[in-house]
Order: C-alpha cells, then structure tokens, then sequence
C-alpha cells in the first residue's frame, strides 16, 4: 500500500484527499514506476473540476491527481519496448493513473529515460511546461533576430518558452504581474508588468511595427489584447484558449510522443532549454502545492519531491 493524494469526486478544492491505495498493475503499453518527482500544472486542478473528462483514463474514483513525473521503473506492462525495470524515466500519466502518489503507471509511448546528467526535478517539470515550449516555437518557426511576445511569462510554460526562444537568439517580450518580473527578466526576457502599464502600448513603444510571433498562455481578453500586436494574425500561437482560432491565430499542435521529450531532455541537458522550479513541497504538503497553481499566485514550476 502507498499514499496518495487525489479526489473523490469531482468538484473544487474540498474535494481532495490523502489515501492508500495498492501499487496499480501496468496495463498494455504502462510502465509502473516508484515516483520521485511529480510537477504540478493547472491541468491537475481542471482535471480534479471534471473540466476535461477525456483525459482522466476512466479510472474509478477516488483518483489520483497529476499528469506529469519522473521516478524509477518498477515493473512493465505487455507490448513496452525500449524501457527497462530499473531505469530512470520521466513522462505522463494520460491513462489517468496520476502522479502525486508514491507509485504509479505512466504511458509508455509517452516515457522516456533520463539522460545522464539531468536531474529527476528538473526531469518531472518536462512532460508539461518543457514539450509545450518546444511544441509553441516550433510551430512558430522564427528565425533568429525575430521578436516574439510571451502572454503570460511568469509561469512554468512561460519562463520555458522565454529562456529557449532567447536560446534560439530570438527578442523576448513578456507580459506578466509585478512579482514575476525578476524571473522573466533572469530567462532573457523584456518585461511588460501588466498591472502598471497597459499592455498593448507598452508593447507598441518596444515593437513599433509589431511583433513576429506571439505565444499566449493566458486566453480571454488579454489573449484579444495582445492577438491585435501580431505583423500575422496566424502568428499567434495560444496554448490554452481554443478562441484564438477565431482571430486567425492557431492552437499549440502538441507532441506528447518519446522523441519530443527525448529531445526536450537534450535542450534541457545542454542549457538550451530552462523550467524554473520556484517551490519544492512533500507529497504531505501536496494541497498547499496544488492550492499555489491553482490561485495563480506562483511563479515558474511547482514539483512534489516523493521519494
């Protein structure tokens, strides 16, 4: 038996609970593997809100919450290839089995190894913020000297796409609150505090004939704002508000597969690639580390140290 935490129906924060529960036995295609380190993303607390049902595995309640960690393998399941009992990976859990647990089965598709080197916290901030970044630019497919506006820089996706955009010798602009500017700023960002200063004229004065590329983690009316800044509305990349369609922008085309976080880790590995873990918590302080994502009130990553 292992501890976990998680929810027993859906619904807001009282909803959530510690319990025991037995190792889960991998299924076709999952890894069990002894977690170490699991992120903490909003997509855990709009799972938890039934929010977004096709992506819970259909598991019977109570379930577990988290989508993304790095740990050990304990034992596979039939039709895994390239991973072995023993060896360090990192991935997601998108057949429900959750991460903020002592145990757990990812998908392997969608695992890969550590590479040497890389730390297992920094390995478990990947799978969310570090492929999103990847997945944003790529789209995008700037070249160097282009100027890019980051919607929402402070949090973990935000300071991963500012950091490898700077990396790719790209001009950084983000926007955010006062507190995140010193993160933003430590990545390579230029930084627009949205709560002293209008957006969009700030933007305008640095960028006067509008910006190349636009990544927006925030949606809603600050994603309307900062979709007009655009030189193409098609440059627009959000990664959370669908919306963006409708102004001619496009949604983040994600790739959830082995190779892009294999090749994530590499990026990460060789400096290109930073997510910023501003706060570490025990599996026993999990509500607060939840609590802190799901106010808005972080800056950069979130990790549950489990093991």
């Amino acid at each position: 038996m292992g501890q976990a935490w998680g929810f027993g129906r859906y619904g807001g924060p009282g909803v959530q609970e510690f319990f025991e529960r037995p190792d889960p036995v991998p299924g076709r295609g999952e890894v069990l593997i002894r977690v170490d380190v699991a992120g903490v993303n909003p997509l855990d607390h709009l799972l938890r809100a039934g929010l977004v049902p096709g992506l819970d595995g259909g598991r019977p309640f109570p379930r577990v919450l988290g989508v993304e960690a790095a740990g050990t393998v304990l034992a596979r399941g039939e039709d895994v290839d390239g991973l072995e009992v023993g060896d360090a990976v990192f991935g997601f859990a998108l057949t429900g089995g959750g991460t903020y647990a002592e145990t757990t089965v990812l998908s392997a598709p969608n695992t890969a190894r550590i590479p040497a080197g890389l730390s297992t916290t920094v390995a478990a901030t990947l799978p969310i913020a570090g492929t999103t970044a990847v997945d944003a630019l790529d789209q995008l497919g700037l070249p160097a000297g282009a100027t890019i506006l980051v919607n929402g820089v402070g949090g973990g996706v935000g300071l991963a796409v500012a950091r490898l955009a700077a990396a790719r010798e790209l001009r950084v602009i983000g926007t955010g609150s006062a507190a995140k500017r010193e993160h933003a700023e430590a990545v390579g960002a230029r930084f627009i505090d949205y709560t002293a200063e209008d957006v969009a004229a700030a933007a305008r004065r640095l960028v006067p004939d509008g910006f190349d590329g636009i990544v927006d983690l925030v949606g809603g009316a600050a994603l309307r704002t900062v979709a007009l800044l655009a030189r193409e509305p098609c440059d627009v990349i959000a990664v959370g508000d669908m919306s963006v369609t409708g102004l001619g922008g496009r949604f983040v085309e994600r790739r959830l597969d082995r190779a892009n976080l294999e090749r994530t880790a590499r990026l990460a590995l060789d400096g290109a690639l930073a997510t910023v873990i501003t706060a570490a918590h025990p599996l026993s302080d999990a509500p607060a580390a939840l609590a802190t994502v799901e106010n808005g009130h972080t800056s950069g990553k979130v990790v549950i140290k489990v093991g």
